[in-house]
């Protein structure tokens, strides 16, 4: 669509994708790659954490050929192809998707061009790895969770620590029982973005960057080296701070090990004056999970506390030396103790009480690899662990802490049908606007 979604239409859609999906050509035809076949990998994206996407996936030499690369800075472009001389080589994305012999897309862009890069993969039947957070928006979120669904394409986002053994087994814990039922979780970041107030102004832009095509679909605006090449985190205009970058991590362990979907609501407890341009460098933000089922058990509601820009837990749910070691981290409240763990260390507490626990028999696989789960799934049919639905939801819910705090007041939220009940304002930060000429 070109013009932004009327508020009737967006808080009516829900998450049922209405319009025709246009999937033609090689790459529906080949949905299902064969066991045996090298993909036809395209990356969006070729620099910083799209560089290292490329790399783990160039490394599948027996199952991925790098078929084409594109990104909008001619330097990073010309690096990439000197690596990968077959590929071929593009500076507009759209141009990319339309190559038809690729199985499959990478999409590592800044967060405000996920949703239009993604959803063009999608439409032309390839399937998509996207760099989380899946898009800016919650209603990009969820017409591209909707999309993925219809077409049914295999997707995968970038939060590549969930494939770690470490959330693994502390999942299995929490599962298992080991501190008893989870009513109560803390999350918490130590990185700041956000900083800046105002962006430099007046800075010519430079020779090698397509500055048009960066801002893809987001209303025009001067060149900043405050926006590009690495500090668009900061701003709302291209992404959501610490929150939509981190907690697609961290809140990941919380929503996998409890079975939680989304929020109903969402409470902005602490945090500077709001910016119209700048992102929280510190954030306290609270999110009220319903009750769900598990294997035909009730599982009760779930009050989960995230923390950003050097904010933690109160005393005493931490110690000063707890504190330090664990400057980011997640904090499982339960009945008969906590569960202390970031990505790749976990503490049952308190230590005395669990010194001889003996942990359960690991039960979760470990992953083949997370760039690698993704493309088996393609060759082979089988399914990934943080597919669009899935992420879909994570994504979505920590979103929606910005959005809680940009309003200034709790949200209740109706997931069914994508509208905070109690909050008409919402719709601005909840909707996409897009300039002449792009469309999701």
């Amino acid at each position: 669509m070109n013009t932004p979604l009327t508020r009737r239409r967006f808080l009516g859609r829900a998450i049922c994708w209405t319009g025709a999906v246009a999937v033609s050509g090689p790459a529906w035809r080949r949905a299902r790659a064969s066991a045996n076949a090298r993909l036809n990998v395209g990356f969006i994206g070729v620099a910083h954490r799209a560089a290292e996407n490329l790399a783990e996936l160039a490394r599948l030499t027996d199952a991925v050929n790098v078929a084409a690369l594109c990104d909008v800075d001619e330097n990073y472009l010309a690096e990439a192809r000197a690596k990968y001389p077959a590929a071929r080589t593009y500076r507009d994305f759209r141009r990319l998707v339309e190559q038809p012999d690729l199985d499959a897309i990478v999409v590592s862009t800044p967060d405000h061009t996920h949703a239009v890069a993604a959803a063009a993969a999608l439409r032309a039947g390839r399937h998509v790895y996207c760099e989380k957070p899946l898009t800016r928006t919650v209603s990009e979120c969820r017409a591209l969770r909707a999309l993925a669904a219809e077409t049914g394409r295999v997707t995968q986002l970038g939060t590549q620590i969930h494939a770690g053994t470490n959330y693994r087994r502390v999942v299995e814990l929490i599962r298992a029982g080991a501190i008893g039922t989870v009513r109560e979780v803390h999350v918490w970041c130590g990185t700041r973005y956000g900083e800046k107030q105002e962006p430099t102004r007046g800075q010519p832009v430079p020779r090698a960057l397509d500055w048009d095509l960066w801002l893809g679909p987001v209303p025009f605006r001067e060149y900043s080296p405050d926006y590009a090449p690495f500090n668009w985190r900061h701003w709302w205009a291209f992404g959501g701070g610490v929150l939509a970058d981190f907690g697609c991590h961290f809140m990941d362990l919380p929503h996998w090990a409890l079975d939680l979907r989304l929020p109903d609501r969402i409470e902005p407890v602490d945090g500077p004056p709001v910016h119209p341009e700048a992102v929280p460098p510190w954030l306290i933000v609270r999110f009220q999970y319903p009750s769900r089922t598990r294997d035909g058990q009730t599982l009760p509601p779930v009050t989960l506390t995230w923390y950003h820009g050097g904010k933690q837990p109160p005393d005493p749910l931490l110690d000063e030396e707890q504190r330090q070691y664990f400057r980011s981290g997640v904090l499982f409240v339960g009945e008969t103790g906590n569960l202390l763990a970031d990505y790749g260390r976990r503490q049952l507490l308190p230590e005395a009480r669990f010194k001889d626990y003996p942990p359960p028999a690991p039960f979760i696989p470990d992953s083949i690899g997370h760039h690698k789960e993704w493309v088996e799934a393609i060759r082979n049919g089988g399914a990934t662990t943080c597919n669009f639905d899935y992420s879909g939801a994570l994504t979505e819910t920590v979103l929606l802490g910005n959005v809680a705090y940009r309003v200034g007041r709790r949200l209740e939220w109706d997931s069914a049908t994508g509208r905070a009940t109690n909050s008409p304002a919402a719709v601005a930060f909840l909707q996409h606007t897009y300039r002449a000429g792009w469309r999701l």
